[in-house]
């Protein structure tokens, strides 16, 4: 993202994480309601319970189009999100509150897109599939290590891990 971005530290697991999702959720449900087209879902590695993470709050929020949410953008900075046109083509992404500390992502994602789907598999899978997770913890701790100060490289590596179990998700369920 920017030179300011937060290094990469993973925290044992947080009973605490689905609370802190919840009251978030209640704020933004409130806040872009008008733009909401679907439900607003807990994702990532704090939505595992279990699970070693980045402390912080991964929240998708299913909205009909890209175009038709982007006044939700100056909705959310309300709420102290920070917008970067990340992947602007494929969804609208802030952090909160800043890139140098964060407790909370948020991704604005056209429901039944690509983008919506494959993270809610991930997240199922990873759920009902302990054995799965703790091999994804291991990887996460590894790349942590290597890419400490590169979040892109870090996001990048566990790419190919993601892409196979949500895959293997898939195939099993539909979504």
């Amino acid at each position: 993202m920017t030179q300011a971005d937060a290094p990469i530290e993973l925290v044992p697991y947080d009973a605490a994480w689905p609370a802190r999702f919840e009251e978030e959720c209640a704020q933004l449900r409130r806040v872009l309601a008008p733009w909401l087209g679907g439900p607003i879902e807990h994702i990532g590695s704090t939505a595992i319970p279990g699970l070693a993470a980045k402390p912080v709050i991964d929240i998708m929020a299913g909205v009909d189009t890209l175009e038709g949410s982007r006044p939700a953008i100056a909705a959310a900075t309300g709420l102290g999100y920070c917008y970067f046109p990340y992947q602007a083509e494929l969804k609208h992404w802030f952090c909160k509150p800043s890139p140098a500390f964060r407790t909370h992502h948020l991704h604005l994602v056209p429901i039944g897109s690509p983008q919506w789907i494959r993270p809610i598999a991930f997240r199922d899978y990873l759920r009902t599939n302990p054995d799965i997770a703790a091999e994804y913890e291991d990887l996460k701790r590894r790349l942590a290590s290597e890419f400490r100060l590169d979040r892109e490289a870090y996001t990048s590596a566990k790419g190919p891990f993601i892409d196979a179990v949500t895959d293997r998700a898939l195939a099993n369920r539909s979504y």
